[in-house]
């Protein structure tokens, strides 16, 4: 393997896309970072613009590896993305996020369909409004017009793909998010086609998450100023890529991410989905899966902390950390934007519980961190509860920023916490598929875990004296949960 190889490595996520250029040692040549917009235009929407996306791209690329020549070009992408696409490759319509919770309607009645939970195990994603195969069940039901207008759908990373390389395909890292493919089989599930009415050719083939889909056009690389001919890889879903980033794909390591949303996931060798219907399981590679469950509310609550309580964040994080643990008796549920695992219901909107006149500012940024944090160790609990042995976790996102977000994370867990040095994630893990794909690392399980372990965890925090009482806080937030449902829905139909 040769030092002064490199691969670009793009990660197209929910807010910005983040372009990185790494040798084959894994050090950072050059990055780029463009952000753009969740447009809401109607209650539960959550839409972008994939123009603007593949403009963002472009100038994340020329910022990252403008005028290089980079062995391979690999993408990481945001998962559980739905577009549809016309016979050229353009977008018809707009991009219909993972938080796009209109379909919430469909996914409670396919939820309580005879054979919800054997869909759920044999496509290891959860039947949610997040979910591809909902929102298309959704739209067929209740805006056929726009379920029957694009020739094919599929995700964001499907529509970079196609129009920088020419061809159509899906990588069955993000195949496996949309509740339309087969684990075991690898291809798309007949009973799952028929809900979302879609006819097999609407749908892109199915490729590993080492293929190189095809070649940067002349077109596309005059416009990222890279060389025409670039092979571009396949790559994988960004929650996958993230424990492949970290170094999190050994047995028993558990990688966290907070970002705009959070999830915990455990890398395991063969498809596993919890009995309870509790965990989504997501492919990786060929012999690789993610097993865990995603949040949410991640770092969004924050956002909505410094718009409502007219503070930046780095002023409510300060007073949030001079607030004992447990905010004084004040409990939040953050559910702001319907909420995943473990329930995947999303019925339960955000609460206080137990707010009083001595409560100030501080308490509720603290509660509020605490109790997405508190919704992350439901989902740890729930994958012990599954038989998986988590040994140890690894954390990367944007909250890693706080010191004290760092800490509150490790005592609401309970379990140390390590943090990598530099910003591994995605778009790392994506530049070690790209390094398979085109020969530059060995194509086995080995040598990509071989690749991972050069992850350096630069701080490991120990859970403090706070953790025992978070423990019992988060058998409250449990029962809260189950008790305020109802009541929530009741709310929620009767429009107030």
């Amino acid at each position: 393997m040769s030092e002064d190889e490199t691969v670009l490595a793009i990660d197209v996520g929910t807010t910005s896309t983040k372009a990185v250029l790494v040798t084959t040692t894994g050090a950072v040549l050059g990055e780029g970072d463009r952000g753009y917009p969740l447009a809401e235009p109607e209650p539960g929407a959550a839409v972008q613009d994939p123009e603007t996306i593949w403009e963002a791209v472009g100038d994340a690329v020329r910022d990252a590896a403008g005028g290089t020549r980079p062995a391979a070009i690999a993408f990481s992408a945001a998962m559980h993305g739905l577009l549809g696409v016309d016979d050229a490759g353009d977008p018809v319509g707009p991009l219909l996020t993972w938080a796009d919770a209109r379909a919430a309607g469909v996914a409670t009645e396919l939820r309580r369909r005879d054979g919800a939970l054997d869909l759920h195990r044999r496509t290891g994603t959860p039947i949610h409004s997040m979910s591809p195969l909902v929102k298309l069940a959704w739209l067929r039901r209740d805006r056929p017009s726009l379920h029957a207008a694009p020739a094919r759908w599929g995700g964001v990373k499907e529509f970079v793909l196609g129009r920088a390389t020419g061809h159509r395909a899906a990588d069955a890292s993000c195949a496996s998010g949309t509740g339309l493919m087969d684990l075991v089989g690898r291809s798309w599930d007949d009973e799952a086609l028929d809900l979302a009415g879609l006819a097999r050719d609407r749908l892109d083939p199915i490729v590993d998450t080492t293929a190189v889909v095809g070649n940067l056009t002349a077109a596309t690389a005059r416009e990222w100023d890279l060389p025409s001919g670039t092979p571009l890889v396949a790559g994988a879903g960004d929650g996958p890529l993230a424990n492949l980033g970290l170094g999190a794909i050994r047995p028993g390591v558990l990688a966290c991410s907070i970002g705009t949303s959070g999830a915990l996931r455990l890398t395991v060798d063969r498809p596993a989905v919890d009995p309870r219907g509790r965990l989504f399981c997501y492919a990786l590679t060929r012999d690789r899966w993610t097993v865990g469950g995603a949040v949410t509310n991640g770092g969004v609550v924050l956002d909505w902390a410094t718009e409502t309580f007219g503070a930046d964040a780095d002023t409510l994080l300060d007073e949030a950390a001079a607030t004992p643990p447990g905010a004084a008796g004040l409990l939040a549920v953050p559910h702001l934007l319907a909420e995943r695992a473990p329930r995947w219901d999303g019925g339960l909107g955000g609460t206080f519980l137990n707010l009083q006149r001595a409560h100030g500012r501080g308490h509720l940024t603290r509660a509020l961190l605490e109790g997405v944090c508190l919704q992350l160790r439901l989902v740890l609990d729930s994958v012990r509860d599954a038989g998986m042995a988590v040994e140890e976790v690894r954390a990367t996102g944007g909250f890693a920023r706080s010191a004290f977000w760092r800490q509150l994370l490790a005592d609401v867990l309970g379990v140390p916490v390590g943090f990598a040095e530099g910003h591994q994630g995605s778009a790392h893990g994506a530049a070690l598929l790209g390094m398979q794909g085109v020969g530059l690392l060995a194509d086995t399980a080995e040598a990509l875990a071989d690749a991972a372990d050069h992850v350096t965890i630069a701080e490991t925090l120990e859970p403090g004296p706070a953790a025992a009482g978070h423990t019992r806080r988060r058998d409250v937030v449990e029962r809260v949960h189950d008790q305020l449902a109802d009541v929530v829905g009741e709310l929620r139909a009767g429009g107030s």
